[in-house]
């Protein structure tokens, strides 16, 4: 391929691909069309005008599945087969809740979080169950639905009027994985994901922060590239240079300028990070709260470490500690700032783990995959605080009552987010699908989460 054949090509370069050229190559840009990159689909127009209530996301995915009975669903009165030895749930400050002992700082503040002890969709594979969660749908329809972040970056991104540098759908610090995050809506619907670790004395982040280069390195670096640049001197005028150029701005903004200092944690005071935990987790959910405080629509946090099959309880003594630190500062610290009205919080994983505990090797008090019943948790921009959705029964095993299915959350997401939950999405076939469906086959959902919604 010539270089004329290159720069002849017509090149249309907004704010969201100049941001793209700057994370993935300015070269990339150039090229885009001629390598059939898929477009990023354009904002339906919403079937019904709702007024929003949220304008972001933080999204606390716990990979793996957490087991709800060690959560936010003990079952005390079950005997140790089922609570192994979780046998004294914390009173929160809402009384009639109850959750792991190993959570007291998220029992103090039970009132600025919904629990929904309903939630199911039978499904026991990863991969599986975390498309139906992310997603809402059953799949087996020959499509790849995009996942609720994705939905969120379409209709509060740049074709929205979201004007900001970071890309609209940050992901820390590795994909959800095993499936596309953005399906049918293409790659450029993709999330960020910045990889690096927030918790380490410079957070790495991908194309913005190098292991080792330093700001002056970086501007010495760009200095002497316009030095070597004889191409853009001989096409005095051009559209495509002009657009090259904008790209370069763009992409040096977001590395050296006031966007990328977004990712210095080091600005903040010691004793908020401290808060948060001087773990990867505690600070993803501080970097979180800086992202949506700079306006990125949606965040999520993809936290493993909750496939716990063998010695689930000593898994658990490590992680609900650092769970209960993180998450509990992230809900004060938004409160605080007068971010969490605006801001929804929306823990959980694929499913929860099976209530009875294998004793027998080689488990050794382990915990299986669960997806009859299991836990999630929301908060903040227009749900309430301090409810119960849904029950399961005694041990644990199976919903009681009020079932939450995954289309049931994330329509109710939408809703708060201003998405029309009905509005339609057009595949490249041409085909419209629905965000998320409001019945699922052969069950009937238990609708949107009105419980703990504004009328």
């Amino acid at each position: 391929m010539s270089i004329e054949h290159d720069m002849n090509m017509t090149i249309r370069l907004s704010r969201r691909e100049a941001i793209r050229c700057g994370l993935y190559g300015a070269a990339g840009l150039l090229l885009a069309d001629h390598l059939n990159i898929p477009a990023y689909a354009e904002a339906p127009q919403p079937s019904k005008l709702i007024k929003p209530r949220a304008k972001s996301v933080i999204q606390l995915w716990m990979w793996g599945g957490p087991s709800h009975l060690d959560t936010f669903d003990p079952k005390p009165g079950a005997g140790a087969d089922f609570c192994g030895p979780f046998n004294a749930p914390a009173k929160t400050n809402v009384d009639g809740i109850l959750i792991n002992e190993l959570m007291p700082e998220l029992a103090k503040i039970a009132n600025k979080y919904s629990i929904i002890r309903g939630m199911t969709h039978g499904n026991n594979g990863h991969e599986t169950a975390a498309y139906l969660v992310q997603t809402g749908n059953k799949g087996g329809d020959g499509l790849v639905h995009p996942g609720l972040g994705a939905i969120v970056s379409l209709y509060k991104g740049y074709d929205a009027g979201y004007k900001g540098l970071i890309p609209p759908y940050v992901v820390m610090t590795q994909l959800l994985g095993r499936f596309s995050e953005a399906g049918f809506l293409g790659a450029k619907a993709q999330p960020f994901a910045t990889g690096g670790d927030p918790n380490a004395q410079r957070f790495l982040v991908e194309g913005v922060i190098a292991d080792g280069i330093t700001d002056q390195r970086q501007r010495d670096r760009r200095e002497l590239m316009h030095k070597l640049d004889t191409l853009g001197a001989h096409m005095p005028g051009s559209a495509q240079m002009a657009s090259f150029q904008q790209c370069d701005e763009a992409a040096y903004d977001l590395i050296l300028g006031d966007a990328g200092k977004v990712f210095d944690l080091s600005t903040e005071k010691p004793e908020v990070r401290d808060m948060y935990g001087h773990t990867t987790f505690g600070q993803s959910c501080l970097m979180a709260r800086r992202l949506v405080e700079r306006g990125v629509p949606f965040v999520s946090i993809n936290h493993g470490g909750w496939d716990t099959h063998k010695e689930n309880f000593p898994v658990m003594r490590r992680k609900l500690p650092e769970l209960d630190k993180a998450m509990s500062a992230l809900l004060k610290d938004l409160s605080d700032r007068g971010l969490l009205d605006s801001t929804v919080v929306w823990w959980g994983g694929e499913f929860g783990r099976t209530p009875r505990v294998m004793m027998e090797e080689p488990w050794n008090g382990g915990r299986s995959h669960w997806g009859s019943v299991f836990s999630s948790v929301v908060a903040g921009g227009g749900f309430q605080g301090g409810h119960l959705v849904g029950e399961s029964n005694a041990t644990g095993e199976e919903v009681k009552s009020r079932p939450v299915y995954p289309s049931d959350v994330v329509r109710s997401i939408c809703e708060l987010m201003g998405i029309d939950p009905d509005a339609t999405l057009t595949t490249p076939q041409g085909q419209a699908v629905a965000i998320a469906p409001s019945t699922w086959s052969d069950v009937k959902p238990g609708g949107r989460l009105s419980e703990i919604m504004p009328g």
